[in-house]
């Protein structure tokens, strides 16, 4: 029997209204946390380390996608220059910056990360949780 899956999301979507240009945008943003198009339909395409985590694409119900007041799309970062890569890429990608890397001790000491708002205006975030340093803080 295999072991569950330690996330306890299947996957995420965000709707767009331009999709080949935020395809562009994040087929050049992802690879720097290690992501890349796993899965791919006609107007919706899928990224992720493994398993098709993240998904952009047209709505389904023909509508215009919008954005969500307060939603937002966090990716994990194995390092803190991931986090830089990450909001180097997005920032040259198009994106507008929403905090830029560094240190967020209002989530926690070993919290490290950067916040932009991808070309459609939604918001996602890079973060590093730095394990040596959480391990010193719960030392002391």
């Amino acid at each position: 029997m295999s072991s569950p899956s330690p996330s306890v999301i299947s996957h995420v979507s965000i709707g767009t209204n331009d999709f080949e240009s935020l395809r562009a945008f994040y087929v050049a943003v992802l690879p720097s946390v290690g992501a890349k198009i796993l899965m791919e339909h006609p107007g919706a395409v899928a990224f992720g380390r493994q398993f098709p985590e993240f998904w952009i694409g047209v709505p389904h119900d023909g509508k215009p996608a919008s954005i969500g007041n307060g939603f937002h799309i966090g990716f994990i970062a194995d390092t803190k220059e991931q986090v830089h890569a990450f909001y180097d890429a997005a920032i040259a990608a198009g994106a507008t910056c929403d905090g830029p890397p560094g240190p967020r001790p209002l989530y926690g000491e070993p919290y490290y990360g950067c916040f932009v708002r991808d070309p459609e205006g939604h918001k996602i975030e890079a973060s590093f949780w730095d394990e040596e340093l959480a391990a010193k803080l719960e030392g002391h």
